[in-house]
């Protein structure tokens, strides 16, 4: 039912604009022009400005996941692995231009809770840990696409320091 008002309004507008446009003198018109075109650049140059490190690395990132060739997944799990992924880039653990040998860090408790995304602050209990721990592994795991190994690795270590410290 919403659709159906969407494309009411939407038309209406249309409408009005192509109504507007047929009454308008090419003089003023082209003034109008240049003068949308000027507002839309200032409203993405201040967009850019604020928000440009998220709004531009996201879709490298997707694009990048796109190149793993990570089948089957739905959009909300390629978000929770981009954030998987931003965490570890974060913290200097992960690169997609890295060699295998330089994950051999530990991760910190902090670190390993974000991964897992899990609450440092409620205590998780062992069902919960390998509950997350399996739901990332899903997506991931080196027989569903052999280029996150890496990724893998990093993730068993969180379970592990993640049990370890509820333990």
């Amino acid at each position: 039912m919403n659709i159906i008002i969407y494309i009411v309004v939407i038309l209406t507008i249309f409408y009005f604009l192509l109504k507007w446009w047929s009454s308008v003198s090419t003089k003023k018109m082209s003034k109008n022009v240049r003068f949308l075109t000027i507002l839309i650049l200032l409203i993405l140059a201040i967009l850019f400005a604020v928000g440009g490190k998220i709004l531009l690395t996201l879709p490298l990132t997707l694009l990048s996941l796109a190149l793993v060739k990570l089948k089957g997944l739905s959009i909300i799990q390629i978000f929770s692995l981009f954030r998987l992924i931003q965490t570890l880039r974060r913290s200097g653990r992960f690169s997609f231009n890295q060699s295998e040998n330089s994950n051999l860090n530990t991760i910190s408790v902090t670190e390993a809770y974000k991964i897992l995304n899990l609450d440092i602050n409620n205590k998780p209990t062992k069902e919960l840990v390998n509950k997350a721990y399996i739901k990332i592994q899903k997506k991931i795991h080196p027989d569903v696409s052999p280029e996150t190994s890496r990724l893998s690795t990093i993730v068993n270590e969180a379970k592990d320091i993640v049990l370890r410290d509820i333990s």
